[in-house]
């Protein structure tokens, strides 16, 4: 161990933790319906599984980088694979929905640091010009893992148990920290004189207004909206979530520069990223129960049934990089978008659920089509924001992407608690078909708001490393 190279070290260390941390976001799905059936709860009630994930996460993103520069990133970095490794622990041995929804909002916060703080490990430990070297590497757990979440849920479910979905991450994870206790050098940077200070009031007011509004949301379809928690816990989130936006347009250093929605490209594009997302997410939540609910598949044929989508997803990198020149960003989201919202309404079709191979086709239509129209608009979002803010810009985006996820699950959750479809034995397919026509109608509020996309495709930027660049390759 003495003799590990620090830069293979963070490598391994780094893949194998978005590993987990790719998996997880997507490997509960096919399991969902039975979580519920095993601890006798609504269908609807599962979605606090998700939701508490992505809200944690989201909860997590802003504080990241502070917390790598005030403590180092290698304990940081550690600290939080060890924590998401013993979240999982927890999460596979639960034994009822809020002792799994506890440890769920435990694995989100830890999974919220991983992401930016590892990113900022393998900065400092490879040069610009050796960056790209990774993206070979970096592919595995950014797409593939993602992509292959939903069948092997699908697969541990029907052939194990869903607690397995959960303890396939203990061993990879305990052997990280280790490999990480021995081979990761410690990075501290030294603050820097005039640099701002943490926003502990925007934290303070944007945390707990999150959490008591994802409580609220998360049980609300299967408590009641009327039940005195969540009564109570729904307008006291919305009190504090107006008290902490107008403490961060305010504020001198914000948490979050909401001041950047200003710029009107930028604000269309996060919009879009909330509707989109939470259409996406919505409709990868609501169709593997409609799939097993009422039309009897198994776990294993759920996951199967959404992995198509991933794969539309890494060709619509594709379509978008060679389409978006010529046609421009209004041009070619809107009609994606369309399209887009044609082909979720087709997965409520009576008869085209019971297609497998319908399916499939249309869920690789999902990913390609509406992949297509949020790689588009993200690049055409950040366009004119000026390079000292594109941190602030991309941790907003960030963050109002996964909360639109975790809202579109808990949308479509509470529509099919409404149409009656909230206990883990009901058959009919009316609400289940009701909540994915909900996220149609999401993704056509979309085609409406990237109609205030710019019509031209943006400039390709130049970038002040051009010439060092252009020198490192005429050197090779």
């Amino acid at each position: 161990m003495k003799g590990i190279n620090p830069r293979v070290a963070v490598v391994i260390v780094y893949t194998a933790a978005m590993c987990m941390n790719g998996l997880d976001s997507t490997i509960v799905g096919p399991a969902l319906l039975t979580i519920a059936r095993d601890f006798g709860e609504p269908v609807s009630a599962a979605n606090t599984v998700e939701v508490a994930f992505l809200v944690a996460l989201a909860v997590a993103l802003p504080v990241a980088g502070w917390l790598g520069d005030r403590f180092g990133t290698k304990k940081v970095f550690l600290g939080s694979l060890a924590v998401f490794t013993a979240a999982s622990a927890v999460c596979g041995l639960a034994q009822d929905l809020p002792v799994l929804v506890l440890a769920r909002v435990v694995q989100g916060i830890a999974g919220g640091l991983l992401t930016p703080v590892g990113m900022t490990l393998l900065f400092r430990a490879f040069p610009p010009h050796e960056r790209m070297k990774l993206s070979k590497v970096l592919i595995v757990p950014t797409a593939l893992m993602p992509a292959l979440g939903p069948p092997l849920g699908g697969f541990l479910t029907e052939h194990f148990s869903w607690h397995w979905l959960f303890f396939v991450n203990v061993p990879i994870g305990a052997a990280a920290v280790l490999l990480g206790v021995a081979g990761l050098r410690e990075e501290k940077e030294e603050a820097e004189d005039g640099a701002a200070p943490f926003d502990v009031p925007g934290f303070l007011l944007a945390t707990p207004a999150l959490g008591l509004l994802t409580y609220a949301l998360g049980f609300g379809p299967s408590h009641g909206w009327t039940s005195p928690s969540v009564a109570v816990a729904g307008p006291l989130g919305l009190i504090l979530l107006v008290a902490g936006c107008v403490h961060l347009l305010r504020a001198k250093n914000p948490l979050l520069e909401l001041r950047l929605l200003a710029d009107k490209v930028f604000a269309s594009a996060t919009v879009l990223a909330l509707v989109t997302s939470a259409g996406l997410m919505g409709v990868l939540f609501a169709f593997p129960l409609l799939y097993q609910a009422a039309l009897g598949a198994s776990a294993l044929d759920a996951g199967l049934s959404v992995f198509p989508e991933a794969l539309g997803l890494m060709l619509a990198s594709q379509v978008a990089d060679r389409l978006m020149p010529k046609l421009g960003p209004r041009l070619l989201a809107v009609p994606a978008l369309v399209l887009a919202t044609g082909v979720f309404a087709a997965l409520a079709v009576p008869g085209v659920a019971e297609s497998a191979w319908a399916v499939r086709a249309l869920m690789f239509c999902v990913g390609l089509v509406l992949g297509t129209a949020v790689l588009t608009v993200q690049i055409a979002g950040f366009a004119d924001v000026p390079p000292p803010a594109m941190g602030q810009a991309m941790g907003l985006f960030t963050i109002v992407r996964t909360l639109g996820g975790a809202l579109g699950i808990a949308a479509t959750a509470a529509v099919i608690a409404a149409g009656g479809g909230s206990h883990a034995q009901d058959t009919a397919p009316g609400p289940y078909r009701a909540a994915i026509l909900v996220t149609a109608g999401l993704v056509a509020l979309g085609a409406l708001v990237a109609l205030r996309m710019p019509k031209d495709a943006p400039a390709p930027p130049s970038f002040d490393d051009e010439p060092r660049d252009a020198e490192i390759q005429a050197a090779a």
